[in-house]
């Protein structure tokens, strides 16, 4: 059973012709890890910040709907669709040291979801806090609950992400490129990490990356955008034996090979792109008169 589906998300900027989501529909399955890729721009990051409630202000939404456990967030009210989210969803963002707020201790930072959302007391959140400080492999969590973000690596302020991420159990996370900002052992590190808990917690996950090699270790299934549009939907076995879609095909052979770092690079064939922007073009005109 899914327990998150989309259903006919677009979006476009108020005021203007430019669209950046154009007819969504994907679905992720209770326990299932589902790999959101494509290029810079495909609108990825967007559909995430759909789910999360944090599109900005300048960004409208038309014709869907994102059922969540059954509850379509779009016919909530403004506080009670928060109140949802708040409860059943969180993020781990990109970037562990702009997400982090610099003049507080990490500990508040963690405990203060659980107090302010949750009604936890604020002695369980600390000891909740504690307990996945442990899980994410972080040592002496009294001594990191009481530091600053600037004190810590870069590596240890992503796995605080990861803890602060499923320290209310939800239900589905937001994994919005979480490795981009790490260098590419400590990359390898946080993978694992990420896979780990997600198994041990049994959560859906929304994996937002441009790397099919990310996706090839963490991911059951994926959603291939371009220009806000899905063109491949199809399980991570599928996509690497046969993918169905000639942007899929060039993606993949785009692909550095790690077994040959001496190759050249493959750029994806101008065909294929305008072919491509052609079925975007196509996606509008359905959108404009849907």
């Amino acid at each position: 059973m899914s327990y998150l589906s989309i259903k006919g998300l677009s979006a476009r900027l108020k005021g203007t012709p430019h669209r950046i989501l154009r007819d969504v529909s994907l679905e992720v399955s209770a326990g299932e890890v589902r790999g959101l890729v494509g290029e810079s721009g495909a609108g990825k990051s967007m559909i995430g910040k759909a789910i999360l409630g944090t599109l900005p202000e300048s960004v409208e939404i038309s014709g869907s709907s994102i059922l969540l456990d059954g509850t379509d967030l779009m016919g909530l009210s403004a506080k009670e669709r928060r109140r949802r989210i708040g409860a059943s969803c969180a993020l781990i963002p990109q970037d562990p040291l702009t997400a982090l707020n610099p003049s507080r201790r990490i500990g508040g930072q963690i405990t203060d979801r659980l107090v302010d959302i949750l009604g936890w007391t604020r002695a369980d959140a600390e000891a909740r806090a504690r307990e996945l400080l442990a899980e994410v492999q972080i040592p002496d969590p009294e001594r990191v609950m009481r530091s600053y973000p600037h004190e810590l690596s870069g590596g240890m302020r992503q796995r605080i992400l990861i803890a602060s991420a499923f320290a209310a159990e939800p239900k589905l996370i937001v994994a919005d490129e979480p490795t981009t900002a790490l260098d590419v052992t400590v990359q390898k590190q946080i993978l694992k990490l990420i896979a780990a808990m997600q198994a041990r917690h049994g959560t859906a996950l929304l994996f937002v990356t441009h790397d099919l090699g990310v996706v090839s270790k963490v991911c059951q299934s994926l959603s291939v955008l371009y220009g806000g549009l899905v063109v491949e939907d199809t399980t991570v076995r599928d996509f690497f034996r046969a993918p169905a879609h000639p942007y899929s095909r060039a993606l993949l052979a785009a692909t550095p090979k790690y077994s040959d770092p001496d190759g050249s690079l493959t750029p994806v064939p101008e065909e294929v792109i305008r072919n491509v922007q052609a079925q975007v073009s196509a996606a509008d005109r359905g959108v404009a008169h849907g």
